[in-house]
């Protein structure tokens, strides 16, 4: 029966367009949870400061451990030698991601619920659903990712699948679009019917998607190696990988400025540009998803020569610097497969452990989620006197508050938003560029890590075109 489902579906949906989708399923929780989450608990739920600083430090531990956690259980079978043990197929590892999507998917889906309800003391309620939201979306990330890694070894193949992803994660944006017309901090029940809608549909995404690309890889038998590397070793292989120690480096300053984005960009809105714009325009800033023509680097030094009364430029800036950012996240699953086919190579597995390495660049890079809303507030604060739990300005801060009255200067959180709006991608872009012209996987160096790769499993890899 299965296989008769599958037959009709296979000339509709390709094995790309279905990995693809996943993307969506998360995307349109996501988004939505990084644009209010904060919002949330700190202007309807009431969270004190303290609250809020243990909340996020004690998430920034278990956010930057789970990662590598569940990356060693899923792949510490996969990390024999290849002179040890029965020889593990390229189609048992992806039914095995495809077995844990299934399951932690709609987990995932149900976790993003627990945001919107008040069910316990703000500060204990904001703690337990960060890591809960967080275990479950760790566990579909990593396995996602490791997907693009093990279905497809190829430049090509890689970038259509990719390709697919970023598709998807672009409709799933519209989330955004749509929640924009539902969010009201003075009546919250229409925005948790939106996110319920949001989160069944995602339930039902991934049970389906998850079960017709397992129809497609079909079954294997499972094997288990005699002589597992131990996590010391590991670790002190990947110590050596200097692409992967100098790629977490940038991706770090990637990490926080894409966070950053999300977490302060509807208070860049509302204190730069809401007299000036309507709200449908607001909507497509929060959520724009495609891709613009110019650089958002050199339009932040343009907006800091013609400061924060340009409302046009500045719009074209907000809506770049979110598409540059977010579509750099994208690309960089690729860089990261690319490493993965490294450390096969140099190490010579028996099979490549995906998810276990994205679970390492996790490990390094996810802290800068904790820093964004944490050094965005503190930033916040300093330069203008505006403490959002406090909501009255500090005496010592380093901008002093003008004479409103008289009609002279700019108003302090004004100036203030526009500086961190402009100075902190000029700041991020300089790290990255120090860190990645260092990094050496391209050019003839890559092509010969993949032909070895291929070479080593010359027989086993899914052909994702023929599927």
């Amino acid at each position: 029966m299965g296989r008769s489902v599958w037959a009709c579906w296979q000339g509709v949906l390709s094995t790309a367009v279905l990995y693809g989708s996943l993307a969506l399923f998360t995307s349109i929780l996501h988004n939505v949870f990084l644009l209010y989450y904060v919002e949330t608990f700190v202007s309807i739920y009431k969270i004190d400061k303290v609250s809020f600083w243990v909340g996020e430090t004690i998430f920034l531990i278990w956010n930057s451990l789970n990662d590598p956690l569940f990356g060693w259980l899923s792949d510490r079978s996969f990390l024999s030698s290849p002179q040890s043990g029965s020889p593990i197929t390229t189609p048992e590892v992806v039914l095995k991601r495809l077995k844990a999507l299934s399951t932690n998917g709609p987990l995932f889906a149900l976790s993003f619920l627990a945001f919107w309800v008040a069910w316990a003391r703000p500060g204990l309620q904001f703690l337990l659903c960060l890591c809960l939201y967080d275990g479950f979306l760790t566990m579909v990330d990593l396995h996602h990712s490791a997907l693009l890694a093990d279905l497809a070894v190829s430049a090509s193949d890689r970038t259509r699948l990719n390709f697919h992803c970023s598709v998807f994660s672009a409709l799933g944006s519209f989330s955004v679009f749509l929640s924009y017309s539902f969010w009201d901090k003075e009546d919250f029940y229409s925005f948790r019917l939106f996110c319920v809608t949001l989160a069944a549909f995602s339930v039902l995404g991934f049970f389906l998607v998850s079960r017709l690309l397992r129809l497609s890889v079909g079954h294997a038998p499972l094997t288990h190696p005699e002589s597992p590397v131990t996590i010391r070793q590991y670790l002190k292989q990947l110590s050596k990988h200097k692409n992967f120690m100098w790629f977490v480096s940038m991706n770090l300053v990637q990490v926080f400025h894409c966070h950053f984005n999300s977490n302060f960009f509807p208070l860049f809105l509302e204190h730069l540009l809401s007299d000036n714009i309507s709200a449908s325009t607001g909507s497509i800033l929060l959520g724009y998803p495609l891709a613009c023509l110019c650089s958002s680097w050199d339009l932040a030094w343009l907006c800091c020569w013609q400061g924060a009364d340009h409302i046009y430029l500045l719009c074209v800036f907000i809506a770049s610097n979110r598409v540059f950012t977010e579509g750099t996240c994208k690309l960089l699953k690729l860089v990261i497969s690319d490493l993965v086919d490294e450390d096969f190579v140099v190490n010579r597995r028996q099979q490549a452990a995906s998810a276990l390495l994205f679970g390492m660049v996790a490990l390094l890079t996810k802290p800068g989620q904790t820093f964004a809303p944490l050094i965005g507030t503190w930033l916040l604060c300093v330069y203008t006197g505006y403490d959002i739990f406090e909501r009255e300005p500090v005496k010592d801060s380093l901008v002093s508050v003008p004479d409103v009255a008289s009609g002279s200067g700019t108003p302090p959180l004004r100036l203030g938003c526009f500086y961190m709006l402009v100075f902190v991608p000029i700041t991020c872009a300089l790290l990255q560029l120090a860190a990645w012209s260092r990094f050496t996987l391209h050019g003839r160096k890559l092509e010969g890590i993949k032909k070895l790769r291929q070479g080593a499993q010359q027989g086993l890899l899914i052909d994702v075109k023929a599927i």
